[in-house]
């Protein structure tokens, strides 16, 4: 199928579809407790085949397809370009969500900036995948730094003429794209190889929606996306008591999953967790997926207290949790020493700056700050919540086929 759409006169045999590629054992290995098991070698060759693997195609995603055309480019103001990302497909026919750079690892999130047009951070993709992993929650997608040859990569393999009509070479000879519509229409706006390598983050795709369906939740402590609003959370400081009213925060663990999130999203200063994704084959108290988080890291001097409203309003954690966060709050397992080993890993490295790796701690502190309170006010008991039965995946790294 490739061949006859790239037009290939090659007399190599066509490539074959292998059972055993990564990805494949990736989608296998999926399971109730997590996006993967603890120490799997098979997000390990997954990180590196999605490093190394020739590309096939290009293309823009599903979502931002539907929308092509949707807007008037000339209405757009937004200053950070907002989204540009694209699906890059291997030889082995995995997919990955390629997320240029579009800031460098030394600039802040400017202060004016609201949340909503806050840069998507190439290196935020890289490191929240890390700190995940870190903190044994195994909720996002293996993620991988790539240096990308956006002329051979991306242009010479996309059948999409949109996406090829972006591609300019700038007055310094490099290769640049920019977003179409309805993120951001203007050249001023594009990324840029130097003068074809791109740095970038590649995230894995999870399973086709036909194969594992995903259920998209609206976040109760979801943000006002204008200038303005507010949100019934950021004013009534019992709004937790509402929420554990109804279902389906009224009787499974879904709220101390969403605390968990909100951990996760303070550690890396997130505000953009509208929605979250589980799969509908685990039932309610299937894990959430921690998708998109390129809008975290962005400054590192701030810490947005009103992420974790979640634990400070409902005042529970999960007993796995907590130890996990006090472990990393001793001195020989310090969080930023666990990160900055961990990112040693990646092709980019380093992914992070020492002042937001510092900012890990500082912000694991408030953290546990946080829980003390809520135990001093309600006792233990009815603040850490004991793990089920069974919550700890396996070891094993392989999946089964049969299971």
């Amino acid at each position: 199928m490739y061949q006859e759409q790239l037009n290939l006169t090659s007399l190599d045999a066509p490539l074959q579809l292998q059972l055993d590629a990564s990805w494949i054992q990736f989608h296998l290995g999926i399971s109730r407790h997590g996006l993967y098991p603890r120490s799997s070698p098979v997000v390990r060759q997954l990180l590196q085949d999605m490093r190394r693997s020739p590309t096939i195609s290009a293309d823009y995603s599903q979502d931002e397809k539907a929308l092509l055309g949707a807007c008037d480019c000339t209405q757009i103001v937004k200053p950070s370009g907002v989204h540009l990302k694209l699906v890059l497909r291997f030889s082995d026919f995995g997919k990955a969500m390629f997320k240029p750079m579009r800031q460098q690892r030394h600039e802040e999130t400017p202060a004016d900036f609201f949340y909503f047009i806050d840069f998507q951070r190439h290196n935020a993709e890289i490191a929240a995948f890390h700190l995940d992993r870190i903190l044994d929650f195994r909720r996002v997608p293996p993620t991988v730094g790539r240096l990308v040859n956006v002329t051979k990569e991306i242009l010479e393999v996309t059948k999409n003429e949109i996406l090829q009509s972006v591609f300019f070479v700038s007055p310094a000879s490099n290769v640049c794209f920019f977003a179409k519509c309805p993120y951001m229409c203007k050249t001023e706006y594009a990324v840029c190889g130097n003068p074809h390598l791109l740095e970038g983050s590649l995230s894995a795709f999870l399973p086709s929606l036909n194969l594992a369906p995903r259920l998209s939740v609206p976040n109760p402590w979801i943000r006002s996306y204008s200038l303005a609003g507010k949100e019934e959370w950021e004013v009534n400081p019992l709004y937790c008591d509402t929420v554990k009213q109804i279902y389906p925060y009224n009787s499974s663990r879904r709220l101390l999953n969403i605390i968990d999130m909100a951990i996760f999203d303070f550690l890396i200063g997130n505000m953009d967790r509208h929605h979250y994704e589980m799969f509908t084959k685990f039932g309610d108290d299937g894990f959430l997926i921690h998708l998109d988080n390129a809008r975290g890291f962005g400054r590192h001097s701030q810490d947005e207290l009103s992420i974790l409203s979640p634990l400070s309003q409902c005042c529970r954690i999960k007993k796995k949790t907590l130890s996990h966060l006090q472990l990393l709050a001793q001195g020989d397992y310090r969080l930023s020493d666990v990160m900055r080993e961990s990112l040693l890993e990646d092709e980019l490295s380093p992914v992070l700056t020492e002042p937001h790796l510092l900012a890990l701690d500082r912000r694991l502190q408030i953290i546990l700050q946080t829980v003390k309170g809520c135990v001093e006010a309600h006792g233990e008991q009815s603040v850490i919540a004991s793990d089920p039965a069974g919550e700890s995946a396996p070891d094993s790294g392989r999946a089964n086929p049969t299971s």
